[in-house]
């Protein structure tokens, strides 16, 4: 099975008018963000599986027959049996932080191939940044504790492998799912449920049969009845714990008042002679909530995070969009935009780079150029990954990916990091795009209005 019908009905219908017509010339779709779903930051991720596209987009048999039924051209359909993505591709590299309308990714390619192209960039791309972006803030707000995230069951469908990657490039130290675990190299982690909690006569019955089969990483979830008396019982657990030379490593919160019970649980903890034990925290958590916690002065050693994580809730989709920016027609380079009533929605015309311009160490502000303008004292942020079709680009692993995220992060200054009424980080466009701007409105206006 190929993922070349992974794509929009109307794909393929331009790509069949494009042929039918014998128009396509080389083109430039640029990727970026209107605007963040919140905070002023985005954190990329996602690339890897645009570039395991491109390196197997082949339409097979199964495909050619399936679009057959659809009325397609059969000497259109023909040609794809051939059809290889031969064009070069620049991309701002997983884990780094970039701002709206800032090119991510620049496709340069026969418009026909670029076209195709779209809707799985546009799928796996937005996707991915959204949840990193929202596990960078869940980090943020939990000041150092861990985040696990355990949202497999809430997740949508198939997309759990991804948005578990997403949240580990986003900063999150483990996952609940297994899966993950193995395909991706994630540290997998998991307590117990409340089900195992009921099945047994006595609630310090299951404490006992889990501590007996976990000696050495035993969490036990104390709220199933009451969580002060269940911190009790685990305490009596950690105890015989210790008599066989081993120690409970911790206990999960998964409902009430968590800030107050986590104090409570803590001093109990202390009283018994358990300092070390951990104390988790879990449900329907996300960062507004702990960022409360951590006001609050919770006692809460590190978090799970399913639901609100995995789903990037509030935001059910990432508002990314794929716009052509130039064509090349008789050998000379014409820039393409889109002019709208809405200034938003207004794109940028030219092959364009992305610059960064930092200030002791740290962010200062983005620049948005022409392709041919360099940016004295600045750093680009574009790379190339594809070129003629073969990916060029080093594939790092997920460790290195999640350890740029840190890395870039640390350089972005923390007023852009809060969670809610952050600035607007600087974005500005060289002399050469305004220009370029400025001229394509006016010709725009006039041969395609009518306005004079």
């Amino acid at each position: 099975m190929t993922d070349a019908l992974r794509t929009d009905m109307y794909q393929l219908t331009m790509m069949q008018a494009y042929w039918h017509s014998g128009h396509n010339p080389e083109a430039t779709f640029d990727y970026f963000i209107r605007k963040t779903p919140a905070g002023s930051y985005l954190l990329t991720a996602g690339l890897t599986y645009l570039l395991d596209y491109i390196e197997n987009l082949r339409f097979g048999e199964d495909d050619i027959e399936y679009l057959v039924t659809q009325g397609f051209n059969s000497d259109f359909l023909n040609s794809l049996r051939d059809f290889r993505f031969t064009g070069d591709i620049l991309a701002i590299p997983e884990g780094n932080i970039v701002f709206p309308l800032e090119p991510i990714v620049r496709v340069t390619a026969p418009i026909i191939e670029a076209q195709l192209v779209e809707t799985y960039l546009l799928n796996r791309m937005n996707f991915s940044t959204l949840i990193a972006t929202k596990a960078s803030r869940t980090v943020y707000a939990a000041r150092g504790r861990a985040i696990s995230e355990f949202g497999l069951r809430r997740a949508q469908g198939n997309a759990h492998l991804e948005a578990t990657r997403a949240t580990f490039i986003g900063g999150c130290t483990s996952t609940s799912n297994v899966l993950a675990g193995k395909e991706l190299g994630i540290p997998i982690s998991g307590t117990m449920a409340h089900s195992f909690v009921t099945s047994f006569e006595h609630e310090i019955d299951s404490f006992r049969a889990y501590a007996d089969t976990f000696p050495k990483n035993c969490f036990l979830l104390i709220d199933t009845y009451d969580t002060v008396e269940g911190a009790k019982k685990a305490a009596v657990v950690g105890k015989e714990l210790e008599q066989k030379g081993e120690k409970l490593m911790g206990v999960r919160l998964d409902s009430g008042d968590l800030c107050g019970l986590s104090k409570q649980v803590r001093k109990l903890l202390d009283d018994a002679g358990l300092p070390y034990v951990k104390i988790v925290a879990s449900g329907d958590l996300n960062e507004w909530k702990i960022d409360e916690h951590m006001r609050n002065g919770a006692k809460i050693d590190f978090f799970g995070v399913g639901t609100e994580l995995v789903t990037g809730r509030p935001t059910p989709a990432l508002d990314g969009i794929y716009k052509l920016s130039d064509i090349v027609e008789n050998g000379v380079h014409v820039p393409k935009m889109k002019l709208s009533e809405e200034a938003l929605k207004t794109t940028l015309p030219g092959k364009k780079l992305v610059w960064r311009i930092f200030e002791n160490g740290t962010f200062k502000k983005d620049i948005i150029s022409l392709d041919d303008e360099e940016i004295e004292g600045a750093e680009p942020l574009l790379e190339p990954v594809v070129k003629h079709g073969r990916v060029v680009c080093d594939r790092l692993a997920l460790p290195e990916i999640r350890n740029r995220t840190h890395e870039n992060l640390s350089k972005l200054p923390d007023k852009y990091r809060k969670l809610d009424d952050a600035p607007v980080y600087p974005v500005e466009f060289s002399p050469g795009l305004k220009a370029l701007k400025k001229k394509m409105v006016e010709k725009i206006k006039h041969e395609e209005i009518g306005l004079y």
